[in-house]
């Protein structure tokens, strides 16, 4: 990612005297511009962090530590003011309302609900605080960094056929059913899409599907139950958006002594044990430090008055990309690469020895 320092054109002096300054930042396709820099009152650069909720682990344990470390690497002296808002749209709209009254020069969020954004949106541009859509997308972000979500969708859908092939199953033999991410979270439909269109193209049946409200483990598994308990035809594979609302599926195949493939995503440490366990087939390993920093660097710079050069646009936005990796017992040891997640926090308890037998500790 590269900076282009936006320069201040001295216009002149006017009337009384007054020396006026000029920001020019014409936006360009891969550009993030800004008017942000110095806060009106003279006081120190602020960077408010929303993130939309703590039932995934990733957010409180990777994003916020990764985001505000990256903030002081580059500058140490702006303030990252941080909140999560519970899975609570409500109360994240009165949070990105409070940090904008308290002179926030750049709004950093991952909604709860995209849609529910416009106001806050009107008053960051009338303030004009430029404003970046972290892993989720929504309209009227100056900057966008996820990773590609109907790519990871499309490494979900196929993750199902490899787990059935791996089990000697026609994956046009029996029904497949689908458990799907928040409604309200873009992302979801896009996992969704991506996956439909690579099951889709193999003629698989896919008889019933579920969107899973708030990702909530508990509404996935008491979904499955109901729908396993109503004499439809038991299914050869779930689909599961994420590993949490794939830990409620396999509670409920198991309680029903059912045995699909089931598939996840986030690369969970529960997640990664019910691998190891037989239980789950795939997870989608996301390298989440990548992600903040893209985002820390281009919010320093916006705050700044710099404008971003980002490698992609997505929806005519200057966008960054991260890429995902397809987890399976066979690469399990992967993950533990980067740091992000520590062999001894998975291979720990019943896991510890599946761990020496996959080769992955001992």
């Amino acid at each position: 990612m590269q900076f282009d320092m936006k320069r201040r054109v001295l216009a002149g002096v006017i009337a009384a005297g007054v020396i006026v300054t000029l920001a020019g930042c014409g936006n360009q396709q891969g550009q993030a511009g800004s008017t942000g820099g110095a806060s009106a009152n003279g006081g120190d650069l602020k960077i408010a962090l929303l993130l939309p909720e703590n039932k995934t682990t990733r957010y409180e344990a990777q994003d916020r530590p990764n985001f505000e470390a990256d903030v002081k690497k580059l500058d140490p002296s702006i303030t990252v003011v941080y909140n999560n808002a519970n899975q609570d749209a409500t109360q994240q709209q009165q949070q990105a309302e409070a940090a904008l009254t308290d002179g926030a020069n750049v709004l950093v969020i991952d909604p709860v609900d995209a849609s529910a954004l416009g106001s806050v949106l009107q008053k960051a541009k009338a303030k004009k605080v430029p404003v970046i859509s972290y892993d989720r997308f929504f309209e009227g972000a100056d900057y966008y960094t996820s990773f590609n979500n109907e790519k990871i969708g499309e490494l979900q859908g196929q993750a199902v056929l490899d787990g059935l092939k791996a089990k000697g199953v026609d994956a046009t033999s029996g029904p497949i059913w689908m458990v799907n991410g928040d409604p309200k979270d873009p992302n979801a439909a896009d996992f969704k899409s991506g996956a439909e269109k690579v099951l889709k193209a193999a003629g698989v049946d896919i008889t019933a599907t579920h969107d899973t409200l708030d990702w909530n483990p508990d509404d996935a598994r008491q979904w499955v139950e109901g729908q396993l308990n109503s004499g439809s035809e038991k299914p050869i594979a779930i689909y599961s958006a994420n590993d949490g609302t794939a830990g409620g599926v396999i509670a409920a195949a198991q309680k029903a002594g059912v045995d699909p493939v089931v598939t996840g995503q986030d690369g969970e440490v529960d997640g990664l044990q019910n691998i190891l366990r037989g239980l789950q087939y795939a997870t989608i390993y996301k390298a989440y430090a990548p992600q903040a920093e893209f985002a820390a660097t281009a919010a320093v710079a916006l705050a700044q008055g710099k404008e971003v050069q980002a490698k992609d646009t997505y929806k005519d936005v200057p966008t960054d990309f991260v890429d995902a990796q397809v987890i399976t017992k066979d690469n399990l040891k992967d993950v533990f690469t980067s740091g992000q997640t520590k062999e001894s926090d998975v291979c720990t308890g019943d896991a510890a020895a599946l761990c020496t037998a996959a080769g992955i500790s001992g």
